[in-house]
C-alpha cells in the first residue's frame, strides 16, 4: 500500500508552508505499510519555540484553505514539539534539539521518502 494522493497533497501543502517559515530538514515518509492510522509523516524542525510555533501556524493555515482539518494537536503548549494529526498524515514540528535527541527519521529510515516539491527549501542555521 501506499499513500493516498490526497495525503501526499497534504504532504506537499504542508512541506511549503513549514518552508516559508524557513522550518529546517524537512522531510516527509510514506508510512502507509508501517502503520494503519495514518499514511504520512512530515518532519520539520526549528531553531527557537516562537518559530515553531510560527511553523505549526503557517501549516494549519495553508490545509485549511485546502479543506483539511487536523483531527487533534499535541505539544503546542510547550512549543518544544508539536504534533498535527490529519489523518492521513501527520506533522511533527520539533524543536532542533528534540529533532536531535528523538530521530523520528532514524525509526522511519526503512520507509520510502516522499518527494517534495522543488519550491520547499529546507532552511539551514
Amino acid at each position: 500500500m501506499t499513500a493516498t494522493e490526497r495525503a501526499v497533497e497534504l504532504v506537499h501543502a504542508a512541506a511549503r508552508a513549514a518552508s516559508d517559515k524557513l522550518a529546517q530538514q524537512i522531510i516527509a515518509f510514506d508510512v502507509s505499510d508501517q502503520l494503519a492510522i495514518t499514511d504520512a509523516f512530515l518532519l520539520a524542525s526549528a531553531s527557537n519555540d516562537r518559530q515553531v510555533k510560527s511553523i505549526v501556524d503557517e501549516i494549519e493555515d495553508k490545509l485549511r484553505e485546502i479543506g483539511a482539518k487536523p483531527l487533534r494537536r499535541e505539544g503546542e503548549r510547550d512549543g518544544r514539539w508539536v504534533l498535527i494529526d490529519y489523518g492521513e498524515v501527520v506533522v511533527h514540528v520539533q524543536h532542533e534539539e528534540e529533532r536531535q535527541f528523538y530521530a523520528l527519521e532514524r525509526l522511519w529510515r526503512d520507509c520510502p521518502a516522499i518527494k517534495l516539491p522543488a519550491d520547499v527549501v529546507s532552511h539551514e542555521r
